[in-house]
């Protein structure tokens, strides 16, 4: 969806136009009919609630939307904003209407106000329908465009770079919606490329041989079950100072999971194509990144495989050995990813040598035990990256909540033959995971691990978009960024 900003309404408005309503505080001006409407259908302003009526203006007959933004004085303003800008684009995006006027006097104060309601908006309205070839007009995406009045000045140009953002939200949810007959490790890196084609990111991408040489044991003992060659990918953007170190994201993109000979239940199996959630994260973080030209060192490292049960799968026990030397053995072929990012870890940190890693991944069915699908669980070696991702998540939505680490934890994956077992016992499973993954960070680097398998990917509808991808990481990210590390 587009905007376009107007300094007031134009000549010939489009039939659907839309306010932002406060709790309580039905705008001026509206016509008696509207605000007996409003009052006999309970519209009150809730946050996300929406009230249409239909008005003569002149010689028009206007379809006006009134989207509820909460209380003012409620903490939570920015959020609520969004859910109100959402609320339109859930309600109007198949509503054959092509393009509205959306009134931000009134309601919106400022121009971080603003740019919440066009966020939600734009966010709300992505839909994934490439494969869908019978759906019914009145089911199909129509509505491109939004007219934008009462906006604070500077709005627009502070839109211009917060779209970026919009967009690697955007390029994430396709990752992660496409299917894995569509979205491989070849195939991902192919998508990347033509995305950051011209964007001056640099580019780098690992084969399977190069892997070999580099000894990755860990990560192609995952891929061998695969006729899907695995790849690494980093996305790197000099945005800083010369000589600066970078922050590094790395993400798990294991682009299918069955599980291997490890097999998963049948059921719902076909979800485990967001198993790259972590890399899709990565992907679209560089591309906002990029795209808003952060003044900052970054790179982006996805480690790719698909992970399936062929005859030359790993096998429970094996004994691989991973890119730092470290040896693990293979209790369980389905806790694969920590053996992708490992050897990922393990190369950025040697290929980059960055100030701050954080990762993403789709790592344990436990922590979605834990926190459900509201939250990320955190672990880290760092108090104060802690806080500054702890920060991050609250100002951006993309919410994070610390767990522990400790020796306690990391004795359970110790391995009678090898260095290290690649699962624990049964409790404590994002923990231990956690745990395996802090034993390949370098002594001294602010590390984080984050464990999205909870928040990539949603059965219900959320604050900012539909059922499916979430998108989450990409804003959090980037609000790490801009906060923490930029210029």
């Amino acid at each position: 969806m587009k905007f376009l900003f107007r300094d007031q309404f134009p000549a010939s408005a489009p039939r659907l136009q839309a306010r932002v309503v406060d709790k309580g505080a039905l705008p001026e001006g509206l016509e008696p009919v509207v605000r007996a409407g409003a009052a006999a259908a309970r519209f009150e302003g809730k946050t996300g609630q929406v009230f249409e009526t239909y008005v003569e203006r002149g010689d028009a007959v206007v379809r006006l939307a009134l989207a509820g933004a909460g209380d003012p004085k409620d903490e939570g303003r920015l959020a609520a904003l969004e859910k109100a800008g959402a609320a339109l684009a859930a309600k109007y995006r198949t509503s054959g209407e092509k393009s509205m006027v959306l009134d931000l006097s009134g309601s919106v104060s400022t121009v971080e106000q603003a740019i919440a309601v066009l966020m939600g908006l734009r966010l709300r309205g992505w839909r994934h329908d490439a494969y869908r070839t019978t759906l019914r007009e009145d089911q199909k995406a129509t509505l491109e465009e939004a007219m934008v009045v009462g906006a604070p000045a500077g709005t627009e140009a502070a839109w211009e770079i917060e779209s970026c953002i919009a967009e690697g939200v955007e390029f994430t949810k396709k990752l992660v919606t496409e299917p894995a007959n569509v979205i491989y490790p070849e195939s991902f890196v192919a998508a990347c490329r033509d995305r950051f084609e011209g964007t001056g990111a640099e580019l780098t991408v690992l084969d399977e041989a190069e892997m070999r040489e580099l000894g990755m044991g860990a990560l192609l003992g995952v891929a061998q079950g695969s006729a899907r060659p695995p790849r690494i990918l980093a996305i790197r953007w000099n945005g800083g100072k010369p000589g600066d170190k970078p922050v590094a994201f790395v993400g798990k993109g294991v682009t299918f999971d069955t599980g291997g000979i490890s097999i998963k239940p049948a059921a719902g199996m076909e979800d485990m194509k967001w198993d790259m959630g972590g890399a899709g994260a990565v992907a679209g973080t560089m591309l906002a990144l990029v795209l808003r030209r952060a003044k900052a060192n970054v790179v982006g490292v996805c480690g790719l495989v698909e992970n399936m049960p062929d005859g030359k799968a790993q096998r429970p026990g094996d004994v691989v050995t991973s890119m730092a030397g470290k040896t693990v053995e293979v209790i369980n072929t389905d806790a694969e990813g920590r053996l992708v990012l490992c050897d990922t870890l393990t190369w950025t940190q040697k290929t980059f040598g960055p100030s701050t890693v954080v990762d993403l991944a789709t790592l344990t069915g436990a922590i979605i035990i834990s926190l459900g699908h509201e939250y990320a669980g955190m672990f880290t070696n760092n108090d104060e990256l802690a806080g500054k991702l702890d920060a991050a998540g609250k100002a951006s939505g993309d919410k994070v909540w610390r767990f522990p680490l400790g020796p306690a934890y990391d004795k359970m994956i110790e391995s009678p033959i090898a260095d290290m077992k690649n699962v624990g016992p049964r409790y404590g499973g994002s923990i231990t995971a956690a745990q395996f993954l802090q034993r390949f960070i370098d002594n001294g680097t602010p590390w984080a691990h984050l464990d999205i398998a909870g928040t990539v990917w949603t059965d219900k509808p959320g604050a900012t978009w539909g059922k499916g991808a979430s998108g989450f990481g990409v804003r959090l990210l980037d609000r790490l960024v801009r906060d923490n590390y930029e210029g």
